[in-house]
């Protein structure tokens, strides 16, 4: 059995030493997860935070699972969740800033563009979900199968515009990754799919082990379909996300050698490991004022940075590296970083991330459509 078939009453738990994350890549159980990710204590591989903070790479993960000779026929499932997740990067590099708006056509049925304050308060009356949401607040993380229903509900019951609650929920999670969560959060209200997700009290009971009946979802989703928004659902707040940056000192850099730009999507101690430069963590003002996280998520990626040799804290605006850089023999090529959507507009050169699927380069209209091209 895995290791991460867990009891869902237990505390998730995530270690930030590269010694414990290699181990939980090495723990993966792919048949198993195919069967059972569904399920709250599923054999999922709880590796999400560190494939969103680029400690390591899908392609590591994928890597490391086929060389243990399982045929591709049997972990299909395991492969395509991978593959998932450059599906959404890819779907970020084509559109930019337009990820951030209604994809494929506008949220159908929208009341406002704030936060359900039963969401928020973990007051749904769904007593699964509301222990989910209270789980979400003490560990940052959610299971994938109760993000969907936390949509559907917020989205679809609710009739919240997708972008608030999105933004609520990629505060609080430790693997908050701007185009999953925005992808997914739009595919659950159909704002990025044919057609919106509903979910069930019925359907939660059997994946979240609950018996609970009689709540604003005990009913057939067809019927929840044309439901009006039931009272608990009704009251909204404006959401009032920030994040409260640490006070450090100027680092240390030798203008003499290249810097690599480290950040909150690229942790990864392998980048370059044996080459002499500086290494900076750089957190922009800019940056967590457009996407704020919580002081948990914060804590998490200064932690997740200690694997890397040597590595600085700087906190300001990438300009100012620049700046230090300019009258320098090295000018601009002294900075290095990997390349990523949320920081194209770092000066230098970028290295190419390790994708599974290089050539599948582009926007594609759904995933399927990006499968096949990965599949030839």
């Amino acid at each position: 059995m895995s290791e991460f078939f867990r009891d869902p009453r237990d505390p998730i738990t995530f270690p930030t030493d590269y010694q414990s994350i290699m181990a939980r890549i090495d723990a993966i159980d792919p048949v198993e997860y195919g069967k059972s990710r569904n399920w709250i204590d599923g054999a999922v591989t709880y590796l999400s935070p560190y494939i969103s903070r680029g400690v390591i790479s899908v392609k590591q993960v994928q890597d490391t699972v086929l060389a243990k000779g399982h045929p591709h026929k049997d972990i299909e499932k395991f492969l395509q969740e991978l593959a998932w997740r450059e599906y959404f990067q890819r779907v970020w590099q084509a559109k930019g800033d337009a990820l951030f708006t209604d994809l494929k056509k506008p949220q159908e049925d929208v009341a406002h563009k704030r936060m359900i304050s039963a969401m928020a308060n973990a007051t749904t009356g769904v007593q699964a979900i509301d222990n989910r949401i209270l789980d979400l607040y003490q560990t940052g993380y959610m299971h994938n199968h109760v993000r969907m229903y936390v949509a559907s509900i917020a989205c679809n019951m609710g009739k919240a515009h997708w972008s608030a609650p999105a933004q609520w929920m990629y505060y609080h999670l430790l693997d908050g990754d701007l185009a999953s969560n925005t992808c997914s959060w739009q595919w659950v209200a159909g704002a990025f799919s044919s057609k919106k997700y509903y979910c069930n009290q019925e359907n939660i009971n059997r994946y979240l082990h609950s018996s609970q009946g009689n709540t604003i979802l005990d009913a057939a989703t067809e019927t929840l379909a044309n439901a009006t928004v039931p009272e608990v659902l009704a009251s909204t707040v404006k959401l009032t996300l920030k994040t409260t940056l640490p006070l450090v000192s100027k680092p240390a850099i030798d203008l003499h050698k290249p810097t690599l730009i480290y950040n909150s999507y690229n942790l990864d101690p392998r980048w370059r490991k044996q080459q002499d430069v500086n290494r900076i963590l750089l957190l922009e003002p800019s940056h967590f004022q457009k996407f704020p996280v919580s002081e948990k998520v914060l804590n998490f990626i200064l932690q997740l940075s200690r694997n890397i040799p040597g590595c600085q804290l700087m906190v300001g605006e990438v300009d100012e590296l620049k700046a230090w850089y300019q009258d320098t023999g090295l000018g601009e090529t002294g900075l290095i970083s990997k390349e990523h959507p949320a920081f194209s507009h770092y000066p230098g050169s970028k290295d190419e991330r390790d994708w599974i699927y290089p050539a599948a380069v582009g926007y594609f209209n759904s995933f399927f459509s990006f499968w096949k091209k990965c599949r030839h």
